[in-house]
C-alpha cells in the first residue's frame, strides 16, 4: 500500500532530556508491504507488515526550519474486524535539520518511534488513517551537546492498497 500521511507534531520539554519546545506540521510518504498473511484466532488475527517512510516535517515555532529523512518501521494489523483495523508499529532511521538549537549538535540525527493507529475501511482498496507515535531524534551522542526532542505526532491519511 501507500499512505500520504499530514499531521502536527509538538515536542515535550523536560521530557528526558528535551529543553526546547519545537512545533511542526508533517508529512510522510509511506510505502508499506505485508510480510504474512493473517495469522491467528478470534480477535488476535493479525498481520505482519514492514514500512518505508519518507518524512517531512516544517517547523514553525521556534523559527522556520525544515527536518526531513527516511525510516523503517515494523507494524502489526490487527484484522479481526474488516472495516476497523487497529495496528502499532516501532522503528526509526535517519533524520537531516537545518533548526538551529543549542543543543542538538549535529544537522544528520537519528530518529526512534512507536505509536499506535486505527485504519478505517472505507472500501477494500481506500483507508482512511489516524496515528499517534512518540518520536525521539538525537545524535546518539556522536557530537556535543546531544539535546534530544521527543515529541508526540499526530497523524491522518489515506491508503491506497495495491
Amino acid at each position: 500500500h501507500w499512505t500520504l500521511l499530514g499531521g502536527y507534531g509538538n515536542t515535550h520539554t523536560n521530557f528526558g532530556d528535551t529543553q526546547d519546545r519545537v512545533q511542526e506540521f508533517d508529512l510522510i510518504l509511506q510505502f508499506g508491504h505485508f510480510l504474512t498473511k493473517e495469522g491467528g484466532k478470534s480477535w488476535y488475527k493479525v498481520r505482519h507488515e514492514i514500512m518505508l517512510e519518507l518524512p517531512f516535517s516544517a517547523v514553525f515555532d521556534p523559527h522556520g526550519a525544515i527536518m526531513a529523512g527516511i525510516n523503517l518501521l515494523a507494524c502489526w494489523d490487527f484484522t479481526a474486524s474488516e472495516k476497523i483495523v487497529p495496528y502499532v508499529f516501532a522503528g526509526g532511521g535517519l533524520v537531516y535539520t537545518n533548526l538551529d538549537l543549542d543543543g542538538m549538535g549535529r544537522e544528520l540525527n537519528g530518529n526512534y518511534q512507536t505509536g499506535t493507529g486505527i485504519h478505517y475501511f472505507i472500501d477494500k482498496k481506500t483507508v482512511l488513517n489516524f496515528n499517534y507515535r512518540l518520536h525521539h531524534i538525537s545524535n546518539a551522542n556522536t557530537a556535543e551537546p546531544n539535546e534530544p526532542l521527543n515529541s508526540s505526532k499526530f497523524l491522518i491519511g489515506m491508503s491506497f492498497l495495491m
